[in-house]
């Protein structure tokens, strides 16, 4: 029977979390508090509820601890994240409109004379529009969120001008680079790619359009789009639509719902629903890991989805779902970077990684959604230690993966003797190229959170500016790092504010730590994975300065303790293994060419006690470099993010010199 749309009303729930405080001596008159936030266990799963149709405007029905600050409020500082950045615009404004409109015109039968691109945007490629409509729209807006580029504004302003006039010329409120027919194949179950993949990027790059860039006319596009799809979904059946829900669709729940949220139109909501995906949910709702064979990046935007719904309705089904999958993948199926996934899948049980090793680590597509969904859990508790895993991530798996001219990387291998490979200018498009070219213009959206005008919270050490109006404040953030252990905090105040400053104390900080305020020691540190809470009558010129020594650490397999990252604070560090035997084809352009190239080599190290970080030391007047000791050839250590245009590797089977072969263990060897 075709679906039916339960019409009850919103329940409402409050955000789950409770913090514990250590209160901590300070200067007269300047107390200082830190505070370590604790997650809460999740309840036992719920039947999901359905959404209200007579709620005339819809916000989040679950209040938040803490939210992000806008995109606009927030500017880098020079650094490596402003440096990629400003590569990255670069890349964006050097894409014609017309070749990234040219086969959304042919498709609406208006003509272009402009050259198409190749790669998955080529003519007859079935993920065609993906990019141009959806991904380019979607960083156009972020990066004028970030950096108010006007330029860029106007240049995406002309493409959704564009765009409208096709989706005029169609006249049924469908936008896409093909055709229909596409839909009717998949409605037949016949091969195709995945249209509704598609289509999300695009829906998903007007709303973007609309919020981050201002243009109204990009929300009459999406409003036309989703009523398609509305219509389109509508007659299937929920056994068919099951169906259509295992051909991959991206986050076509997740910009629904955002629709449902901007505009109140239930309708919105009832069509994403549909794509809330029964089969996939049940397991994670009820704390089962199923994800075993599952393609990764098919599914991270879906649990983005469930999030989305759950602060929309309060439903706690959707919650257990979201919050289960990020603490299983994060806690049993990532990497040492953060990263996860094997040629784009799960293939192993949690847990068991040490053999997954190999060329295809870690699709950035899903270290880009995991970022994505960490935003939304964490808002939901204020936990600082899920911005621990937002912050390795970030360093390990994203900021490394674009090279010098804004190519991007569509894996990051991690077993040593692969290199990097980048997509090419014009010729590639895949799905990884377009969620690079959105992270890279937004690193700035997750550096400050608020709760209320009462506590601000920094979460990333990045050199930034942050304005916050409502309360006369900017807070200006300098610091080198990772290259230096401090960050020094200035705040221009228009007149004296009381709030609490809280500042994230990383996992990794076990060294000890310094704390400053207007030059003056504070005898406080909170303990890692918690807030430094500072709270006083702030006034104009205050300073703060808060050093976190870093220290090498193992990260080991899970699985296996003698294949062994290394680690300096929050950074994964790599050997650089040379050029040897690489081409500029097996580094650019078909990832089939890089397919064919091979490892040099693979080294096994020796260290004492089996530790790697025992054989490694500092290269003297090189920040965050090492090398060998005691090892044929000795090998120099620098962050992940640092390595391009050659091999390298990240994990190493460790030989412990100090047990002989019959004291060997699983403990390592």
């Amino acid at each position: 029977m075709a679906h039916a749309f339960d019409r009850r009303r919103f329940l409402t729930s409050s955000a789950a979390g409770a913090a514990g405080a250590l209160l901590t001596s300070g200067l007269a008159g300047e107390p200082a508090v830190a505070a370590a936030a604790t997650a809460a266990l999740p309840p036992a799963a719920a039947a999901p509820v359905s959404l209200s149709v007579d709620h005339p405007k819809i916000a989040d029905r679950v209040p938040e601890p803490v939210r992000p600050f806008l995109m606009r409020q927030v500017r880098l500082e020079p650094g490596p994240f402003l440096a990629a950045l400003e590569i990255n615009r670069r890349y964006l404004r050097q894409l014609p409109n017309d070749r990234l409109a040219h086969m959304f015109n042919l498709t609406a039968g208006r003509s272009s004379a402009a050259p198409p691109f190749g790669g998955w945007e080529n003519p007859k490629c079935e993920l065609r529009g993906h990019f141009t409509g959806g991904h380019y729209l979607s960083a156009a807006a972020l990066m004028v969120a970030s950096t108010g580029d006007q330029r860029l504004k106007a240049k995406a302003d002309a493409l959704v001008a564009e765009l409208y006039a096709c989706q005029k010329v169609l006249g049924n409120g469908y936008l896409s680079a093909f055709p229909e027919t596409l839909f009717d194949k998949l409605r037949m179950g016949e091969p195709v790619w995945a249209p509704f993949y598609t289509l999300h990027k695009i829906l998903a790059g007007l709303l973007d359009m609309q919020q981050h860039a201002g243009n109204a006319q990009a929300l009459e596009m999406a409003e036309n789009l989703a009523g398609w799809i509305g219509r389109w979904t509508g007659p299937i059946s929920d056994a068919e639509m099951a169906r259509i829900l295992n051909v991959e669709y991206g986050g076509m729940n997740e910009a629904l719902y955002n629709l449902f949220s901007i505009t109140g139109n239930w309708q919105y909501a009832a069509t994403a629903h549909r794509f809330d995906h029964p089969e996939f949910f049940a397991p994670l709702a009820g704390f089962r890991d199923e994800l075993k064979g599952l393609h990764a990046n098919t599914h991270v935007p879906q649990v983005i989805g469930a999030a989305r719904r759950y602060e929309l309705t309060g439903d706690r089904y959707y919650r257990n779902v979201a919050e289960y999958f990020w603490r299983e993948v994060t806690g049993h199926r990532a990497y040492a970077t953060g990263g996860t996934s094997n040629g784009e899948w799960w293939t192993t049980p949690p847990g068991v990684l040490a053999r997954q090793l190999g060329r295809g680590n870690q699709e950035c597509c899903v270290q880009y959604n995991m970022l994505k969904l960490t935003r939304h859990v964490h808002a939901w508790t204020g936990d600082p230690r899920m911005m621990d895993y937002y912050e390795r991530t970030l360093f390990n798996s994203r900021l490394g993966t674009q090279d010098a001219h804004g190519m991007k990387m569509y894996f990051v291998p991690l077993k040593p003797g692969f290199w990097t490979f980048y997509h090419s200018p014009y010729d590639s498009f895949w799905c990884c190229t377009g969620t690079g070219v959105e992270e890279f213009a937004k690193f700035g959206d997750s550096i400050y959170f608020h709760s209320g005008v009462e506590q601000l919270y920094v979460n990333l050490y990045l050199a930034s500016r942050l304005a916050w109006p409502e309360m006369g404040l900017e807070l200006l953030q300098q610091t080198n790092f990772p290259e230096e252990d401090t960050m020094r905090f200035r705040l221009k105040l228009q007149q004296p504010r009381q709030f609490t400053l809280n500042l994230r104390i990383p996992y990794w900080a076990v060294a000890g730590g310094r704390l400053l305020l207007n030059g003056r020691e504070l005898p406080a540190l909170a303990s890692p994975g918690s807030y430094l809470s500072l709270r006083r009558t702030w006034r104009n010129g205050d300073r703060v300065s808060l050093q976190l020594p870093m220290r090498l650490h193992l990260a080991p397999m899970p699985d296996d303790y003698s294949v062994q990252a290394v680690m300096y604070g929050p950074l994964v560090l790599a050997a650089a293994l040379g050029d040897e035997r690489l081409t500029r084809n097996m580094m650019y352009g078909k990832y089939r060419n890089w397919e064919k190239g091979q490892p040099a080599y693979e080294p096994e190290l020796v260290a004492p006690q089996g530790d790697l970080t025992r054989a490694l030391e500092p290269v003297p007047g090189s920040p965050l470099t090492f090398r060998t000791i005691g090892q044929k050839p000795t090998l120099t250590f620098k962050p992940l993010y640092q390595i391009a245009l050659q091999r390298y590797g990240v994990y190493w089977k460790v030989k412990n010199p100090d047990r002989p072969w019959w004291a060997r263990d699983r403990g390592g060897k």
